[in-house]
This record gives C-alpha cells, structure tokens and sequence, in this order.
C-alpha cells in the first residue's frame, strides 16, 4: 500500500501538451473527460509489461506555477536510454532547460526540464560510468 499507481499533469492548453508529452515520449492518449467532468485525457506511457505507471493530463484549475518557484507536488521522472536526444525533442518541441544534465556518480545521469505549461519533470538515464 502507498505505492503510486497513477500521475496527472495539470495543463493550461491540453492539445499542446497532448503534441509535447506524445512527440517527447511517445505517449498515447484516451479522452476520459467525460468521467472526470472536465477536459481529461488518460496518459499510456507505455507497454504494459515494461515498468513504470500511466497517468493522466487534465485541465489546471488554477494559475500556472511561477518560474523559480518551488515544486508544489510531485516532479514525475522519465526513464530514457539517451538524455541527450530526448533533450533535443523535448527542446525541439517547446519545452525548456530547467537544471542541466548532471551525474549522480556510478549510477545515472539526470536533468530536469519545463515542459510546454510550466511545470518541471525530471529526465533519468542509468550509466554506471557516469561521474
């Protein structure tokens, strides 16, 4: 118990954000709107027998966050096998830089971005030899 099972980006402009989180990563989309009462869409991000959790984008329901504010919530992080490409689509793309691709010694390298409506999520690529 306590394990997530479920994420929602809040969005300011759901078809941008749709276009962003589906060319960045491949994610699908389902139009659940009319369950949850408002503009909706199930987030699959991915085959089902790989690890990771489907979520959801839905519409914000209050101003967007400050740039340099701190995180209110959760920074979700993506798995990738090459960060330095999945940052030139996330770039190529509308998304912006927020904390540049550093090494977490022996493990990973990991950067955290903005995507298209302001909120930050991080990128993890899994590099024994980073440093």
């Amino acid at each position: 118990m306590g394990r997530v099972i479920h994420f929602e980006v809040h969005v300011d402009d759901m078809e941008r954000a749709k276009k962003f989180y589906g060319e960045v990563f491949g994610w699908k989309f389902e139009d659940w709107s009319d369950f949850a009462g408002m503009p909706y869409f199930g987030a699959v991000t991915g085959d089902a027998d790989d690890m990771g959790i489907n979520g959801a984008l839905m519409q914000r329901q209050s101003a967007p966050p400050e740039v340099n504010a701190a995180i209110n919530g959760f920074a979700c992080t993506m798995g990738t096998e090459d960060l330095d490409a999945t940052e030139s689509r996330i770039l190529s793309n509308g998304g912006k830089v927020a904390m540049e691709k550093y090494a977490l010694p022996g493990m990973a390298w990991q950067a955290y971005y903005f995507d298209t409506e302001g909120n930050i999520f991080g990128l993890h690529e899994p590099d024994e030899n980073a440093k």
